[in-house]
């Protein structure tokens, strides 16, 4: 989930392909601001390995 600001940059910079999937998620992470990685917490946790 990414806040309107986000998303508009995210598409502008064109970090996805016609369905959404983004292949550089590091890219994707450095250009979110931190209300989005707040609100995507737990989906990054689990993407990094934090097996809590």
């Amino acid at each position: 989930m990414l806040c309107e600001t986000c998303y508009a940059q995210v598409i502008a910079d064109k970090l996805t392909n016609e369905k959404n999937f983004v292949t550089d998620h590091d890219m994707l992470f450095d250009t979110i601001c931190c209300g989005c990685s707040d609100i995507n917490r737990p989906l990054i946790d689990d993407m990094a390995g934090s097996g809590e």
